[in-house]
């Protein structure tokens, strides 16, 4: 008589066979504990298989991570994009901006100049987005990945001083920015009892199309 799965006695969870089930432990592991905790061995524990086992999944942390984002950007909703070409990258940055912000741990892992080799779509197609838009705005291919780096700088930037400040130990309404120096930094002192309400502002969308519209005039010469 043929053994079946009853007979065997086997008990506990079944064994894993989709990336749909790995990223989702992976994503409860990161809720509950932060992405620095996240190793292969706690999230082989997590889904009840041996650490072998789930390296034919993935090859190390950097892997899953990259898997987990790649699948995270595939739900990004796509926006509207304008005609304008400057607008389409101030679109396209701000919504890269958003996802990462609803997504903290995934603005710690883009933070190195080989992303762009590592994930596939459809984080390249947004890539890709501004990057033509700075060669319809009259840049070179090579000046538009500039361009791009600039931006991505700065939006990754603006999200990890962000997530940063509300994770550290002191807390923005902990620090005292009073006390400064009229005669040494007379700027300072004079906004000094502001400063917690300023810094606590969103402002990313306007130094954005501030900082497109200084680096599309930087880089695209006037003709005559």
């Amino acid at each position: 008589m043929p053994r079946t799965d009853a007979s065997t006695g086997r008990t506990g969870r079944p064994p894993v066979t989709s990336r749909a089930q790995i990223m989702a432990a992976a994503g409860r592991l990161i809720d509950q504990d932060g992405w620095e905790r996240l190793t292969v061995r706690r999230l082989a524990a997590e889904l009840g298989i041996g650490t072998t086992t789930l390296y034919h999944h993935v090859r190390d942390k950097q892997d899953l991570l990259l898997l987990m984002l790649s699948e995270y950007a595939a739900q990004i909703p796509r926006p509207d994009l304008p005609a304008d070409p400057r607008d389409r990258m101030i679109v396209t940055a701000a919504t890269m901006h958003d996802a990462l912000a609803a997504w903290p741990w995934a603005a710690e892992v883009v933070t190195t100049d080989g992303l762009l080799g590592l994930v596939g779509e459809p984080l390249t197609g947004m890539v890709e987005t501004i990057v033509a838009g700075a060669v319809d705005c009259g840049c070179t291919r090579e000046q538009a990945v500039h361009v791009f780096r600039s931006i991505w700088y700065y939006t990754v930037g603006e999200l990890l001083v962000r997530i940063h400040s509300a994770g550290g130990r002191t807390a923005l309404r902990d620090v005292d920015f009073t006390g400064f120096d009229p005669s040494r930094t007379p700027n300072l002192a004079a906004i000094g009892d502001q400063w917690r309400v300023l810094a606590a502002q969103d402002t990313y969308r306007t130094g954005l199309r501030a900082l497109v519209n200084g680096l599309l005039t930087g880089f695209v010469v006037p003709e005559g």
